[in-house]
């Protein structure tokens, strides 16, 4: 995806916010978490992580459908791989080996057998610290949780991708797969930061599905919203990466980089439950 692909979505005092007085409405671009029930929290603690099968882990180190993309080897884990854990913080690197040649990683939270830690309805959450320097490509997104032989329409929500040579803003993205393009859809906008705001600190990025609407947030204050559709028929499970490149240069990406996240959460909505 571009830089100038889509338009910027501004939002008054997105980042600048003053406290209400005790008598205001409830700002309504605060996330409501009414109704939402832990379902899947990863901190990191206990961090367990498998080439391609879930059983006994939390994560794979690679996509369900083994498509892996970018201009770097998503690597299994173990020795010289791409994760470690300190201080409660998983890092993701992405380094050159000996060969010259990129490897990085990426964490999926099911496999191709449709195993998973995803939900149909509910909020998701990451606490995440992006890399510097241009090239660099990481994103926190969410894929249908389904057997990779199922080709029915399904959804891809990209609470964030960032692009490394672009330190202002960062994208947020819907698309609905098909299979056809003349029924399918793409979709979303550009979030404008401080400059270089994300690399320098810790900030959450969220995704709220609902049976109506599906709303993405950056720290927990609404940015950009759409309809949910009626393809919409799967859980969904989140995905974390430091991918390289996506059609920008990597010859000047700093080796190491290194993507730092705190936390994946994943709520529950309870369709059920009375929220005034």
């Amino acid at each position: 995806m571009k830089w100038n692909a889509l338009r910027p979505l501004v939002v008054a005092g997105l980042f600048v916010v003053a406290l209400p007085a005790a008598s205001a409405r409830p700002d309504p671009a605060a996330l409501d978490m009414c109704g939402m029930a832990p379902s899947f929290f990863e901190d990191f603690a206990d961090f367990r992580v498998a080439s391609r099968d879930l059983r006994g882990v939390n994560w794979t180190a690679h996509t369900p459908w083994n498509g892996d993309f970018g201009d770097a080897r998503f690597a299994d884990p173990g020795p010289g791989g791409p994760f470690s854990v300190s201080g409660g913080t998983l890092h993701i690197t992405a380094r050159k080996g000996r060969d010259g040649r990129w490897q990085s990683g990426l964490i999926a939270a099911a496999d191709g057998t449709g195993r998973g830690h995803g939900v149909r309805y509910g909020y998701f959450e990451a606490r995440m610290r992006m890399p510097a320097g241009p090239g660099t490509w990481p994103a926190f997104w969410l894929g249908a949780q389904r057997p990779a032989s199922d080709k029915r329409p399904s959804l891809e929500l990209d609470v964030i991708e960032y692009y490394g040579k672009f330190t202002d803003g960062y994208h947020v993205s819907y698309h609905l797969w098909t299979g056809n393009k003349a029924t399918e859809s793409h979709t979303g906008s550009i979030i404008t930061v401080p400059r270089e705001s994300l690399v320098r600190e810790f900030h959450d990025y969220g995704l709220k599905i609902t049976p109506r609407t599906i709303g993405y947030y950056f720290d927990r204050r609404l940015v950009w919203q759409t309809a949910t559709p009626k393809e919409h028929v799967y859980d969904m499970y989140p995905i974390v990466n430091l991918a390289l490149g996506s059609g920008y240069p990597i010859d000047q990406t700093p080796d190491p980089s290194v993507l730092d996240v705190k936390y994946v959460h994943v709520f529950r909505l309870d369709t059920a439950a009375h929220c005034g």
